[in-house]
């Protein structure tokens, strides 16, 4: 049974059976929500894996530094890759099976990591780890179109927040396992979990499909398409991508603060902090009941404004670290909420195209990332903390300002 992705009608097909629901919905029980939470937060953790043991692995392999920062370049580059020509493949073939393909081939490519003998070895296996590692990137619209309409906000909102726990926790998790059994344990354990979930998915996920008749090139070329001709995703892109921006200038430049003279933090006590990131989560989830009562454009607007705001506790973390802490959890659960609502928003545009569509607000959201990251470097070398939050506070008034103009622009588009 297949339906038309246009009327949401259904014809009979002969052949295997498809189960294609674009737009309305479907029973989603918690424990198949919360293995696809599970699944995201595993995928996403390969990528930061090595960040906490640069040194340890640089000293086993025999690299430096460089070979190091290759190492973490290269990981964001493959996830990159990914977002552009793997995601957008959930719209045009089956969805169980290509999300089971990907996680059994990150598992695969784990391994390649475990094994490592060198820094070479250890660069190819985080490259393609990374790369298929997007497989998250499909569970999320996945769940979305699972999702009933009227918990779909819920429902999107638990599986990030496994997500976004993944990438929080995964340096404390890396750190932890290579004090018990070394730096290859990280790998092993990380290889054998996603494989098990790789079968879960298989075997619990209901098929989904949504014909769509293009060709690859065709399917990619209507992704970049996108940006044209759907005002409301190029303002979503830009909010996302400005939100993770901030969020990073906030992480990439606090390490150098607390491990400099005024705090003179361990690293591993700096890699602690990220259990405060997991205040965020309970964000998804208010922000998603929010979505589902129809207030995502107010969680947006008090989102951007909050994480703004965040930014005036955390410049003052330059004089006491208890201000610090107090604008890091603000800016956390800000992000957080941020993040679902350009989600709701942009899964509401045409349902059967999620996969496109969040293609696009993802590699957007992650471009922002890096770029925050890179001028969180340049502002700390350039003019210390205080330069610092000035850079972070304008990216977050940014996403304020483009929701403002996002909701004058849909505002005349109505009245025209």
């Amino acid at each position: 049974m297949t339906n038309d992705i246009r009327s949401g009608t259904s014809r009979t097909t002969p052949g295997r059976p498809v189960t294609d629901l674009p737009d309305g919905g479907a029973p989603l029980g918690r424990g198949l929500v919360l293995l696809m939470s599970v699944a995201t937060g595993l995928a996403v953790a390969n990528n930061y894996f090595a960040l906490p043991l640069l040194d340890l692995l640089g000293r086993d392999l025999g690299f430096g530094a460089t070979t190091g920062g290759l190492i973490v370049a290269a990981g964001q580059a493959g996830y990159g890759l990914g977002l552009i020509l793997l995601v957008p493949l959930g719209d045009l073939l089956e969805r169980r099976r290509l999300a089971v393909v990907l996680y059994a081939a990150t598992a695969a490519f784990a391994l390649i990591s475990a094994t490592a003998r060198s820094g070479t070895q250890l660069l190819i296996g985080s490259v393609l780890t990374a790369f298929t590692s997007v497989a998250a990137q499909i569970v999320v619209p996945y769940a979305a179109t699972l999702a009933a309409p009227e918990r779909r906000g819920r429902v999107v909102g638990t599986v990030m927040s496994g997500l976004m726990l993944g990438a929080l926790l995964s340096r404390t998790v890396a750190g932890g396992l290579a004090e018990l059994g070394g730096w290859r344990t990280v790998y092993w354990v990380s290889a054998t979990l996603i494989a098990a979930v790789a079968v879960l998915l298989w075997r619990l996920l209901p098929p989904l499909h949504t014909p769509i008749g293009l060709s690859y090139p065709a399917l990619l070329r209507s992704t970049v398409a996108l940006l044209r001709h759907e005002p409301v995703l190029r303002w979503r892109a830009g909010i996302a991508a400005l939100s993770l921006g901030s969020f990073n200038v906030l992480w990439t430049a606090m390490t150098f603060l607390l491990a400099g003279p005024r705090y003179g933090w361990s690293g591993a006590a700096i890699g602690a902090l990220g259990l405060l990131g997991a205040a965020g989560v309970v964000a998804t989830t208010v922000a998603g009941r929010l979505a589902d009562r129809g207030h995502v454009q107010r969680v947006t607007a008090w989102g951007s404004a909050a994480l703004a705001a965040s930014w005036l506790l955390i410049g003052a973390g330059g004089a006491w670290l208890g201000w610090l802490l107090a604008g890091l959890v603000v800016l956390n659960v800000a992000h957080m909420a941020v993040l679902n609502s350009n989600q709701q928003v942009i899964y509401a545009l045409r349902p059967e195209i999620r996969n496109r569509l969040n293609s696009v607000l993802m590699t957007a959201f992650f471009a922002g990332g890096a770029a925050g990251s890179a001028l969180a470097a340049l502002a700390w070398t350039r003019g210390g903390w205080p330069a610092v939050s000035v850079l972070g506070g304008t990216l977050g008034a940014g996403m304020f300002v483009l929701w403002l103009l996002e909701r004058r622009a849909t505002s005349q588009a109505a009245r025209r």
